[in-house]
């Protein structure tokens, strides 16, 4: 399955594929010739790096219904307190998800640079922040975007009931997702560990421990 978004990207790149083998075929011998074969092999390249890049996998949450999952795939970098940040490199499924099911209260887009979504400064960076209103409480969700980020594409809108687990949208090449959890929660991962969107469970409530 393909990222919601994403078709016009492939099939752009696709057409180019298309023409520039075309122009190679239909060319004879030449410096033209050689120019169109390397645009071909690039754009063939990048057709299937897209392919791969937008991936949406099927992810089923596990443990209990109020046992919080990953919103995103990626590396834990960051855990203070009640917030966890979690970096999503190049190869990563950059599709985002509710780490609990609950109403979508508040979206507040922000334009902006394109800083390395690692790196402290990013607070100048194009981000997504989204507030839900949970049963354990109040949960906010920040999607950062990275330094070749274009886009952070949302597929929620206020007022909306999520699902735990459910897609809440895209962020192109590179970036970061921070979650700040209700009050009563433990998180169950630790620095620099991979965890995946949908699936690993980040925290629980302290009484489970």
């Amino acid at each position: 399955m393909l990222a919601k978004g994403s078709l016009s990207w492939i099939l752009g790149m696709a057409l180019f594929t298309i023409l520039t083998w075309f122009g190679f075929y239909y060319t004879e011998s030449g410096l033209l010739s050689s120019i169109l074969f390397l645009l071909f092999i690039i754009a063939a390249s990048l057709t299937i790096f897209f392919i791969i890049f937008f991936r949406d996998p099927k992810r089923s949450p596990t443990g209990d219904e109020d046992d919080a999952v990953s919103p995103a795939d990626g590396k834990v970098i960051s855990i203070q307190h009640r917030t966890i940040c979690i970096f999503m490199n190049i190869h990563n499924v950059h599709v985002n998800r509710a780490p609990l099911s609950g109403t979508v209260t508040h979206i507040d887009y922000k334009p902006g640079g394109y800083i390395p979504a690692f790196s402290k400064d990013s607070d100048v960076n194009e981000r997504n922040h989204v507030v839900m209103k949970t049963a354990p409480g109040t949960l906010e969700l920040t999607q950062i975007a990275g330094v070749l980020t274009r886009r952070i594409v949302s597929y929620i809108s206020e007022g909306m009931e999520l699902k735990r687990g459910e897609r809440i949208g895209m962020i192109r090449f590179g970036s970061r997702v921070d979650v700040t959890m209700p009050e009563g929660y433990v998180f169950t991962v630790k620095l620099n560990e991979s965890i995946k969107a949908g699936e690993t469970i980040i925290a629980v409530k302290k009484e489970k421990l």
